[in-house]
């Protein structure tokens, strides 16, 4: 898969070993028992850790604008995403498209049924993160022409330390890494099952990554 570098006119070509998909991100400890507790009254089981990560096949990963999917009940969400290649850390947006009926017996397996959309474009943060300014960072996402996720990613837990709790929870990862750093509350607090999704990430400055891909069903 290869990535562009913004602002410069290198390209990245990723084969990361690891694809790390954070759950129940937010920083506020309180909203996130209430999300659980609003999913767990429409059957989603409850994770057995927050934030939970979810090791998935980095095959699934795509820039593709056009993806398969099983069946009629699968949505997006857009995401900041952390891509790490040879020591140095990009960002990125993605959409953790998953399979919302079989989320309802096994939040895993459902991640895993859907590919992963990932935006061809990424801003360089360095080594250490230094230059990133997550807490001015804004995520949008709309389905079929309706804004479907509107919000600050400051109410999102930081990579750095994403990165630390997720040592904790899978072990340290070496290697080329892609993390999906969570997402922010349904404007309209329901799953939408459309077929056109576009998301995008707003940096300071103006600068603004972005990716739209539609769904289509797999052929039996």
């Amino acid at each position: 898969m290869i990535l562009n570098v913004s602002g410069s006119n290198e390209q990245l070509a990723i084969s990361p070993e690891r694809l790390i998909v954070a759950g129940y991100t937010a920083r506020d400890e309180a909203a996130v028992a209430e999300h659980i507790a609003e999913l767990e009254a429409i059957g989603v089981p409850r994770p057995a850790g927050v934030p939970a990560f979810y090791d998935l096949d980095p095959a699934l990963l795509t820039t593709d604008g056009v993806i398969e999917v099983d069946g009629p009940s699968t949505s997006g969400e857009v995401e900041p995403v952390l891509v790490r290649h040879g020591g140095r850390y990009f960002l990125a947006v993605g959409s953790d498209h998953t399979d919302r009926d079989l989320e309802r017996a096994d939040i895993a397996a459902s991640k895993a049924a859907c590919p992963k959309p990932l935006g061809e474009t990424v801003v360089e943060i360095g080594t250490g993160m230094s230059t990133l300014d997550w807490d001015s960072l804004t995520a949008v996402s709309s389905v079929d022409g309706w804004t479907y996720q509107k919000g600050a990613v400051a109410t999102l837990r930081h990579p750095a330390d994403l990165l630390e709790r997720m040592a904790a929870a899978v072990g340290e990862i070496s290697g080329d890494l892609v993390l999906f750093c969570g997402t922010m509350p349904l404007l309209r607090s329901e799953f939408t099952y459309g077929g056109y999704w576009r998301m995008h990430l707003e940096l300071p400055a103006g600068t603004l990554l972005a990716h739209a891909y539609e769904t289509k069903r797999r052929s039996l």
